[in-house]
């Protein structure tokens, strides 16, 4: 063996040691393969999809994917041996970073329903979905499979040793009226607006009081009642302070072409701030701070906003 092969050899060693010390694990050592659920069997895959084929297994969502940073997936199915038609099939994303990670599930996750596996998760009898570290999993079984659903997760779960913790945004959202498993993460086009690009929106409860109109012959007068509705706690991210400025600047002149810009500074949110309304949010008062815009937007009781806000940008860091 010459030199020059031996030295390209030993360099191709040292780049693989490097990647494996950075915990750059080939996605298809995640597809389990040992220590199974009882009976059960991996009966088809592990088969990988890149961004030039993901479209030919998840054609109508392949775009959403890319718009999270998706660079590659891989798929299994697995079998049941006592009987043939119960089927759990497994598909691990690998979306770059975690905020990516997170916000794909969070486009998923439709309601608060923690499994117990991953940084967090979703799951029901047909289906679990979760994210940890770079990566987001979707496991669905064909029938009733609770028990054999939830095991798969776990022991995908402890495969991934990305040891990333969840974005740090969703800490600052306060728990006060919040509803749980609400928080999304936006890559492009955060409120409707391109120019706010990206950002966490989270969803609040507040008991507004309405008129119900009183049943016809009856004699009492229409009466008050009380609803639940739902507003949001905005957190749009840029680069630095002066980008979010300028965002912050955008976003007032756009609202202030539609005439919908309130001429007073909200009180106790400094110079850098405006109130006013929305065409997808309704009304909003929105913040800079840092790199950061915050906002409120969609709520009724002003002084509850203005004081969640507040608590919003205490956490904010």
């Amino acid at each position: 063996m010459n030199r020059k092969r031996l030295l390209i050899l030993i360099l191709a060693w040292i780049f693989l040691l490097i990647k494996v010390s950075h915990g750059k694990t080939p996605l298809e050592s995640l597809v389990p393969k040992k220590d199974l659920p009882k009976a059960w069997a991996l009966i088809e895959g592990p088969h990988i999809y890149t961004k030039k084929t993901l479209f030919k297994h998840i054609n109508g969502q392949a775009e959403l994917y890319f718009k999270y940073g998706f660079r590659e997936s891989v798929f299994a199915i697995y079998q049941d041996r006592k009987n043939s038609k119960n089927q759990i099939e497994v598909d691990i994303y690998d979306m770059g970073n975690v905020i990516q990670a997170f916000g794909i599930f969070s486009r998923f996750r439709n309601e608060d329903r923690p499994g117990g596996f991953g940084l967090d998760s979703f799951f029901d009898e047909h289906s679990a979905l979760f994210y940890k570290g770079k990566y987001f999993v979707m496991v669905y079984a064909e029938e009733s499979n609770s028990d054999p659903l939830r095991q798969f997760c776990k022991l995908i779960s402890s495969m991934i040793s990305d040891p990333s913790p969840p974005p740090e945004e969703i800490g600052y959202f306060p728990k006060s009226g919040f509803k749980p498993g609400s928080i999304q993460y936006f890559s492009e086009g955060f409120l409707g607006h391109q120019f706010l690009e990206k950002g966490f929106q989270g969803t609040y409860i507040e008991q507004v009081e309405v008129k119900a109109k009183a049943e016809a012959g009856s004699e009492d007068k229409d009466k008050a009642k009380t609803e639940r509705k739902e507003f949001h706690l905005f957190l749009a991210i840029f680069k630095n302070p002066e980008d979010a400025l300028s965002g912050l600047t955008i976003y007032k002149d756009y609202l202030t072409r539609k005439g919908e810009v309130s001429l007073e500074t909200p009180v106790g949110f400094g110079p850098h701030s405006f109130r006013a309304e929305d065409p997808y949010q309704g009304q909003v008062i929105v913040v800079q701070k840092g790199f950061y815009l915050l906002g409120v937007g969609g709520f009724e009781k002003e002084k509850d906003a203005e004081n969640l806000l507040k608590e919003f940008m205490k956490n904010t860091r």
